[in-house]
């Protein structure tokens, strides 16, 4: 009687390890990305109406008010922007038969990979009223709103573009070939393949818009007042008030939860849904007469892209080498360490939490949902309520280790392990899960010895994308990153101010060459991977 009921039980416990493994990873979820909102919505109910009364008079003055406009506006004349170069982009690089298309998309996408600041650095030092090419009139112009929406939109067009290129690909072809037979290339194009990819092309441009909405570091630059600049000077600046960067954050808590409806609402599974590459060879389209124009145009953003990174490259040839180790601190370390761990265990909620969006589990939806708010709310949202939530004496222990920059980029980009993993997912077949439970593999089975052997790619990709994110952040980490554990990006930001140029310079283009690196070798096993 024994063994059959230990046989039961282990039999009982198998089955729940799917629901158990889905439990875990939202219980994750809501811990580092949920109970930061809760924790600041709850701070407001605490408070009572004396609180809630001082916070709406903190957040209606006509000056705060009219800065949050501002940085709502910037925001949105980025996303625009990015929208009007990247989509034609998207289409020219992803679909015809640009000269060296391949070699373009990749220069003009590795910015994406760049923090925006170190472009902003990197257009001072050829801009700037001492540039290469300066005088005051360019320093005028790049140290102004429109240049903000400038170099923000060169960073963030090529998220666009990347969007286009892959739901281009993800396409039936057969929907393709029957177009062409009735209508010609452009009207395939206009009429048939954009409006297909309408949901790729719209989470493109909610991404665009909360990644330039929580940029920080480039408006602080180029001396453009913004919202999120305010809230980081009431909690580490002259300003110093806790209380009021609470109150601060309230309208961005709004904003956070309208994009998240927008998002569940008109996008939601859509998103992802387009994306997937299929066997037969995508079309490529004919520019015929109009090829000699296109090609230039392209190599032309492709290369203007890249130009600030090779201003960096000139101004830290200026001695700037041989002191950056006097500089640089463990700052690299930090960075490689913060980042490859999160990034690993962002893959690992992904995984589950991916599977489960691809396979429509129930619950599944509302862990994507965590995982979306986190990443469309401003980064000072996230980091107030993480301080919020763990800035207490029985939580000392996180708060001043490096735990709490985990916590802070778990959250910030666990979207980005789900939605990679669940689009990666989708394109098989959940028959051969079936017909291995059919015959007795329990879950995790299931998960290790069919899904990662045939997704490792996808799970590769997934993490090198999570670790690339969380290198280039800025934003998040430096509301509340431990005393003496800064990253890289911080190095360089704290000392553009004091430090000297050529020096900020080879920081910068370390950070470039760390990230290239990454990418080189992520880019060179999965390259190896597919050729076998």
């Amino acid at each position: 009687m024994a063994p059959e009921l230990g046989w039961s039980v282990r039999t009982s416990l198998k089955r729940l390890e799917e629901p158990l493994a889905l439990y875990c990873a939202g219980a994750a979820l809501c811990l580092v990305a949920l109970m930061p909102f809760l924790f600041l919505a709850g701070e407001l109910v605490v408070g009572g109406p004396k609180a809630m009364s001082q916070s709406l008079a903190i957040v209606t003055s006509l000056r705060l008010q009219r800065l949050f406009l501002d940085s709502f506006g910037l925001a949105l004349a980025v996303t625009v922007l990015s929208l009007l170069v990247g989509v034609p982009m998207g289409v020219l690089l992803g679909k015809t038969d640009v000269a060296g298309r391949s070699l373009a998309l990749l220069l003009y996408a590795f910015p994406i990979f760049v923090p925006p600041f170190l472009l902003a650095l990197g257009w001072f030092y050829l801009l700037g009223h001492q540039g290469f090419v300066g005088n005051e009139r360019t320093a005028a112009v790049l140290f102004s709103p429109f240049g903000a929406v400038a170099v923000l939109s060169l960073n963030f067009a090529p998220i666009v573009t990347m969007f286009v290129v892959i739901g281009l690909q993800g396409i039936d072809q057969t929907l393709e070939e029957a177009a062409r037979l009735v209508a010609p290339p452009w009207r395939v194009v206009t009429h048939i393949l954009l409006p297909l990819i309408w949901p790729v092309v719209a989470t493109a441009a909610l991404v665009v818009f909360a990644l330039a909405f929580s940029e920080l570091a480039v408006p602080m630059f180029l001396r453009v007042p913004n919202y999120p600049a305010a809230i980081l000077a009431r909690l580490g600046g002259m300003q110093y008030d806790p209380g009021e960067a609470f109150a601060l954050v309230l309208p961005l808590l709004g904003l956070s939860l309208i994009l998240l409806l927008i998002e569940r609402r008109f996008l939601g599974e859509r998103s992802f849904e387009v994306f997937g590459l299929h066997s037969i060879e995508a079309w490529t389209m004919p520019l015929r007469s109009w090829k000699p124009v296109m090609s230039p145009v392209c190599w032309f953003l492709a290369l203007f892209s890249i130009t600030p990174l090779m201003a960096l490259a000139v101004r830290a040839s200026d001695g700037g080498f041989p002191a950056v180790f006097q500089w640089i601190g463990s700052s690299p370390g930090y960075s490689l360490l913060f980042g490859s761990i999160s990034a690993t265990v962002i893959v690992m909620i992904g995984l589950v939490a991916g599977r489960a969006v691809a396979r429509k589990t129930r619950g599944s939806r509302y862990c994507d949902a965590i995982a979306v708010l986190a990443f469309v709310a401003p980064a000072s949202v996230l980091g107030v309520g993480l301080i919020a939530v763990w800035s207490r004496p029985a939580t000392q222990f996180v708060y001043g280790s490096m735990v709490i920059v985990l916590l802070g980029l778990i959250a910030r980009y666990g979207v980005i392990g789900i939605r990679t993993l669940a689009a990666t997912i989708a394109q098989s077949s959940p028959h051969l899960e079936e017909s291995a439970a059919a015959f007795g593999a329990h879950f995790f089975r299931r998960l290790t010895r069919i899904l990662l052997p045939m997704h490792w790619r996808g799970v590769v990709a997934a993490w090198l994308l999570a670790l690339v994110f969380c290198l280039r952040d800025l934003d998040t980490v430096i509301l509340f990153y431990p005393p003496g554990m800064e990253t890289l990006t911080i190095r360089i930001f704290t000392l553009e101010a004091n430090g000297p140029e050529a020096v900020v310079a080879a920081l910068a283009l370390l950070h470039i060459l760390l990230t290239a690196g990454v990418l080189g070798a992520g880019g060179a096993l999965l390259l190896r991977g597919r050729r076998r």
